[in-house]
Formats: C-alpha cells, sequence, structure tokens
C-alpha cells in the first residue's frame, strides 16, 4: 500500500527525478509533471528503470493554469513538490523577464490551484542562493537573507515570501522551504543525473565534460578569494541525499507534525570544500587528470557560503550521508553513460 500521492512539477529534472525516485521507494505514489523545457524525456524513462515499473506522467507547463488545473482535477493527492523553473544565474541576469514570468507565474499557479482545491501541503524547491554574501558562516535558517545577486536568485526569495504569507493568510495551507545549498552527483546506477543544455552554469558538470573531451579545459574563477587555497568554498551536497530530504520534508507534512504553517529547512552538508579540492578529489577518484586554467572571478560569485543543518538533522531527521568521492565516482559514471565513453 502506498502512503499517499505526491505532485511533482518539474519531475522529470535533475533533482525533480532524483525525488521522484525517492518518495516512491519511501513508499509514496507520485504524479509528476513536467513540460521539458530544462529538462528530457530520458529523465522519466530512466526513472522507471530504477524503479521497475511505470509513473504516472503528464506533459504540463506550470505556467498555463487552465491545463494545471485539469491535472488536480483528474488526480488525488494533498502535497505538491515545486521545482519546475529556470535556473541558470548568468542567463537570469541577461533574461530577467523570463526568469520572473515563468519562475513566479508558475509558482502562483500551483498555489491557487492548491488552494482552490483544498490540498493542503506545498514543499517549494528553494536556494542558499537567498543568503547571497552572509556576513557570518556556516548560516543556519536564522541567518539574514541578503539582497540577490541574480534575478534567479530573486524569484527564489520572493516565492519564499509568497509562500510564507499565502500560510498565514489560508487557514489550509502548510509550506516547507528546503534551501539547497550545491547538489551534485548522480544516482548510483548511472540511470539518470545532471544534464544541463548548452555550456554547463555547475562546476561538476564542467568536470565531467572536460573530462569527456566535450570541454577543451575547466576555468577556474578567481584563486584570490579570502580561502585556505584562494578559491571559493561551497557546500556540495549529494542529489541522492538532497532527495531523500524532500522525502524526511514530506513524511512531515503529510503526518501532521510541522511546528508552524511555514518551516525552512537548510539542506547540505555543513562541510565547505573549494573548487580546487574538488578537482583534485575528482581527478584521484576517477583516476583522471584534467586541463584547467586560473581566469578571473565571476560576476555573482560569493566567496564562500556553508550550511548549518542542524535543524534539518534534528527536526526532520535527516543527515546527508554519501561520502563525496562516491558523489564524484557516480558523476563520473553518469558523464560515461551518456556519452558512450568504455
Amino acid at each position: 500500500m502506498s502512503k499517499e500521492t505526491v505532485l511533482i512539477s518539474g519531475g522529470a529534472g535533475y533533482i525533480g527525478s532524483h525525488t521522484t525516485v525517492a518518495l516512491v521507494e519511501a513508499g509514496y505514489d507520485v504524479v509528476v509533471i513536467d513540460n521539458f523545457s530544462n529538462s528530457e524525456a530520458g529523465a522519466i524513462e530512466g526513472v522507471e528503470k530504477i524503479l521497475g515499473r511505470k509513473i504516472t506522467f503528464e506533459k504540463i507547463d506550470t505556467c498555463d493554469k487552465d491545463a494545471l488545473r485539469g491535472v488536480f482535477e483528474r488526480h488525488q493527492f494533498n502535497t505538491v513538490i515545486h521545482f519546475a523553473a529556470y535556473k541558470a544565474v548568468g542567463e537570469s541576469m541577461a533574461e530577467p523577464l523570463k526568469y520572473y514570468q515563468n519562475n513566479l507565474v508558475s509558482f502562483m499557479n500551483i498555489v491557487e490551484m492548491m488552494k482552490e482545491f483544498n490540498r493542503p501541503s506545498i514543499l517549494f524547491s528553494s536556494s542558499a542562493t537567498v543568503y547571497g554574501d552572509a556576513e557570518t558562516l556556516p548560516v543556519t535558517e536564522q541567518t539574514p537573507r541578503q539582497p540577490a545577486t541574480s534575478p534567479y536568485g530573486n524569484t527564489k526569495q520572493i516565492a519564499e515570501d509568497i509562500l510564507r504569507d499565502c500560510c498565514r493568510a489560508y487557514e489550509r495551507l502548510y509550506g516547507i522551504a528546503l534551501r539547497y545549498f550545491n547538489p551534485i552527483g548522480a544516482h548510483p546506477s548511472a540511470l539518470i543525473g545532471e544534464l544541463p543544455r548548452g555550456v554547463p552554469n555547475n562546476l561538476l558538470p564542467f568536470v565531467t565534460q572536460t573530462a569527456a573531451g566535450i570541454r577543451e579545459r575547466l576555468s577556474v574563477f578567481g584563486n584570490d578569494y579570502d580561502t585556505p587555497d584562494g578559491t571559493c568554498l561551497r557546500d556540495y551536497i549529494d542529489v541522492v541525499d538532497l532527495a531523500k530530504a524532500h522525502v524526511a520534508a514530506v513524511d512531515r507534512m503529510t503526518a501532521g507534525k510541522m511546528d508552524e504553517k511555514y518551516e525552512i529547512f537548510n539542506v547540505g552538508t555543513g562541510s565547505p570544500v573549494s573548487v580546487l579540492e574538488l578537482l583534485t578529489r575528482f581527478e584521484a577518484v576517477n583516476d583522471l587528470k584534467l586541463p584547467y586554467t586560473i581566469v578571473g572571478r565571476r560576476p555573482g560569485d560569493v566567496p564562500a557560503v556553508w550550511a548549518d543543518t542542524s535543524y534539518a538533522n534534528k527536526v526532520l531527521g535527516w543527515k546527508a550521508e554519501r561520502p563525496l568521492d562516491d558523489t564524484l565516482r557516480a558523476a563520473w559514471a553518469w558523464e560515461k553513460r551518456i556519452r558512450n565513453i568504455k
């Protein structure tokens, strides 16, 4: 018997596909919606291969309110996880309207449908970008948010505020925002993983594509930061661990255990790793050498950010478990599979 059904918007994306697997493995049923604007149909096939069963999928754009209403009419669920969003920081700087239109309209449509259909629980995919260049580290959930350094980051801040205000205003609505740090890696099966379109925005896909010979060399943006080796410090969280955090949050919602109508949790490891450290660890565990060049700092990059995860560890009963070396092996195994590298 499945626990209950969860609607997953953007469920064919990188984090969405891994969370779909984790939820079904935890006993939930799922309805996945995605319009493949930032994902591939192959992710659904990969999820189904891992699970050994079909999942309910509909090709829907969450910005299309009428189409979304149809999903709410056809399916019975009490919980929604909202992933669907554009997520490239650089692109958001060049095309802010595209990001505000897509990321905020899609989210408001979801919340509006939940209110209209009396569906009580929403889990929002937020980001550590809301902390900006934090004054103290590590950041806790009480660390003041700094002004967003990109329109992408601003959409996360605004959506958090929308969710907080709606949970206050609407008696039946409960919300959790998970603030992710830097998701990396792939499922151990190598059947799903990160598949960026065009030039990757995140470090590890750039690393794996360079290792695969798709990129000539890797650019390390700045080695003059006030950090131990001069490169940026980040909190890299394995995507499988991240997916399990969503299961823990859904468990909390469906069991009616929330202390507040709106809650926030940091999802990271609590251990900062520098860009150069990640590169050398990747080389070591996969027995490779990567060509890279130190270049100037990239606009919008903060020198360091990592999580205090004690609140999520205690309240959600969740903790990041996968060793970084295993994560880096899984990322390379995924890259090799999609590139047919032996």
